[in-house]
């Protein structure tokens, strides 16, 4: 029986993922791009539902841009979360974009790709960040380049803030952790590092007993005067204790999907 629920799930994915290429192939081109940001958050809130997930959003997401989001990394579904609470653009490994269905869905999304095999591709990256801000873009990043196990933050690459220090963008920094709903204890179902495939963290995602997705979002900094090595350092401080403080519960502004 626990079989058979698990795949219904996986089949409701899958015809939700297709319905969100349909709408990224056929409706986007005729949507504004407030219409299309609103579109992506609907679509994800419905894909954490199908997972069995819970949104709790806690601080105050960015209304608009510009902002360069600073977020921890531990799973594929750190996107998906993301864009429930706040549809912003992220920055993504080049060879997401040739994935079947998701690399189209990534790239509706306005997601920012980087060729991480190539050094110059960083410089090229950041020029084009730089531009987006300034044309008032919420963009994302994972500051540690990598997923990590979930229970400590990789230390952070300060090349991507230059982005936010060039166009005098602000950037907040936020704090993800998916959490068992019966007791609130950290779930690492949806881990995704070192041998594990995507297939099979999707799986024990689908099997795992209800979650609940924390997003905590921390104030805004300003970006003028700036070292970014040493701001690096700073927000990994604060995503580390945005991170603990997703444990309290303290200052949750909203949640959803529960």
């Amino acid at each position: 029986m626990r079989l058979l629920v698990v795949c219904w799930k996986l089949l409701r994915a899958v015809l939700h993922a297709v319905g969100g290429w349909c709408t990224i192939r056929f409706r986007f081109p005729r949507m504004s791009p407030d219409a299309q940001a609103r579109e992506v958050e609907r679509w994800s809130r419905g894909m954490l539902e199908i997972f069995g997930i819970s949104l709790v959003v806690q601080g105050t997401p960015p209304a608009h841009g510009p902002v360069l989001l600073i977020v921890n990394h531990m799973s594929w579904l750190d996107i998906l979360t993301i864009h429930a609470a706040r549809h912003v653009r992220f920055v993504a490994k080049s060879n997401i974009k040739g994935w079947p269905v998701i690399g189209s869905l990534s790239t509706g999304a306005g997601t920012l790709y980087i060729e991480r095999e190539r050094r110059r591709d960083a410089m090229r990256l950041v020029h084009h960040m730089a531009e987006a801000l300034r044309g008032g873009d919420l963009i994302a990043v994972f500051p540690e380049g990598t997923t990590s196990d979930g229970r400590t933050l990789l230390p952070f690459h300060a090349n991507l803030l230059q982005a936010a220090i060039s166009s005098g963008a602000p950037v907040q920094p936020a704090a993800l952790r998916f959490a068992n709903r019966s007791d609130d204890s950290t779930s690492f179902a949806a881990a995704y590092i070192d041998d594990d495939t995507l297939v099979a963290s999707v799986w024990r995602t689908l099997s795992a007993p209800p979650l609940t997705a924390y997003v905590r979002f921390g104030d805004p900094q300003d970006s003028h005067g700036r070292e970014r090595r040493a701001w690096a350092q700073a927000l990994h401080a604060e995503v580390e204790t945005l991170r603990a403080q997703t444990q309290t519960g303290a200052a949750t502004t909203g949640s959803s999907l529960g």
